[in-house]
């Protein structure tokens, strides 16, 4: 049995409250990360202006006041109920299931319907969704669809003559990537199991749909609705002025910076790939560019495994044109700043999609990417985790770049509001578990 002590309620009467209420749908939006939180609230928001029974519930999987407890501050917004899982990836997915089915079972038991929404390739997305299957309960999968792309490098010798300008054109051809991609991990594994207990898939682009009807999924009840970045990122750089994130960081306030990321587990794991990035951003650095780290946990510990701590605190204090920082509580700091970002280099997904919105152009510290549309589109660059002075040149390339910056935009606007019309437009047909008779029109 799993330990539901541990399970804590923003109310003591929550379920009874629940059952209190007329309406037989409980809209269950699951948010366990920082990108969870950035793009789930805007569609607990949407959902509460049109008066559906909504509830919020937080896995606990970033619980900490950078990753969680500052931004759901900032956007006004408390957890009806939090799992509180803790411990390895597999415990964590076990917690998930066991906590998350506990609570879908007492809100069944009170004659609920219970809608999970789950966020893209998360842990909390694939075990979420599979608690709700349990109990016939479908998913509306936010961010659906999404499959890592993987540019053709048998085919070019474009990389080997550091040629970035062809390269950048080489990636605007959709026939010059390949489908296969395990990485990055878990991350490609969770967002197909997802897929499997979901009963409204809301993609962000044509090719994320186009992905899934190749996998099987049915036409019907996919639905192209941009992504809910778009409204978070909008949102927050009309509130950019309100940042104090100059006060802190003064050095960055001037623009003209280059914003590293490095998190992804294949990066951090793995010693010549982050010593790439690493040395990458070093060169920038001592070239006198302005350089601006954001260090999570994953970066912390490839620095300390890596033997580059003291290093890289060196440079810092050496370097006036370096911050190397912790991650910011306040997503309207992040955008405040990165409006003013010279080229983001990342291994992020979301980042990808956020550099589109904000018009910033982005290098993806890959291989491939689950978002390759955005390199498609031409705001986005590739660089394979190989070569140092490579990937160096291609951030100068892409610094300020006219052509990437003003990429159309393919994520959208009022994007929650698609996608709770979608929902809407399910439910007045039927319910979200689709019964084969239904599917079949028997």
């Amino acid at each position: 049995m799993p330990d539901l002590n541990d399970i804590t309620y923003r109310s003591e009467g929550f379920y009874d409250e629940i059952a209190a209420s007329d309406q037989t749908h409980v809209h269950l939006i699951m948010i366990a990360t920082k990108p969870d939180i950035i793009k789930q609230i805007p569609l607990y928001r949407e959902l509460k202006s049109r008066g559906h029974l909504v509830i919020l519930g937080h896995t606990g999987q970033h619980y900490d006041e950078n990753l969680s407890g500052g931004m759901l501050k900032e956007f006004g917004a408390e957890p009806d109920f939090n799992l509180n899982v803790r411990g390895a990836a597999f415990e964590v997915v076990s917690q998930i299931i066991g906590r998350l089915g506990f609570v879908i079972s007492e809100l069944k038991e009170k004659g609920k319907i219970v809608i999970p929404y789950v966020h893209g390739d998360t842990t909390t997305a694939m075990a979420a969704s599979n608690a709700g299957w349990c109990h016939k309960f479908a998913a509306v999968h936010v961010e659906a669809g999404i499959r890592t792309l993987t540019p053709k490098y048998s085919d070019t010798r474009i990389l080997k003559q550091s040629n970035i300008a062809a390269w950048h054109a080489y990636l605007q051809d959709k026939n010059n990537w390949e489908r296969g991609s395990q990485e990055p991990f878990p991350e490609q594994f969770n967002t197909r199991c997802s897929e499997a207990a979901t009963g409204v898939h809301l993609a962000p682009v044509e090719l994320d749909r186009e992905f899934m009807l190749s996998e099987g999924f049915c036409d019907d009840r996919i639905f192209v609705v941009g992504n809910t970045v778009a409204d978070a990122t909008l949102e927050a750089m009309e509130r950019a002025e309100s940042s104090t994130v100059f006060e802190r960081h003064p050095e960055l306030e001037g623009g003209d910076f280059v914003r590293f990321c490095i998190h992804r587990g294949e990066n951090c794991t793995n010693e010549k790939r982050f010593r790439a990035i690493y040395d990458a951003m070093k060169m920038c650095i001592e070239e006198g560019k302005k350089v601006l780290l954001i260090s999570l946990h994953k970066t912390e510990q490839a620095l300390e495994n890596f033997g580059l701590k003291a290093e890289v605190e060196a440079m810092a204090k050496e370097h006036d044109n370096f911050v190397y920082s912790p991650v910011w509580a306040e997503y309207v700091d992040v955008i405040a700043a990165m409006g003013r970002a010279a080229v983001c280099a990342t291994d992020s997904g979301s980042m990808q999609e956020e550099m589109n919105v904000m018009g910033i152009p982005c290098v993806t510290l890959r291989f491939g990417s689950d978002r390759p549309e955005s390199a498609i589109n031409g705001g986005n660059l590739i660089a394979p985790p190989v070569d140092a002075a490579l990937i160096k040149q291609m951030i100068d390339y892409a610094w300020n770049n006219e052509d990437m910056k003003n990429a159309p935009k393919i994520y959208g606007e009022q994007v929650s509001k698609k996608c709770i019309d979608a929902v809407e437009k399910v439910l007045a047909e039927g319910e979200v578990f689709r019964a084969e008779e239904e599917r079949i029109g028997l």
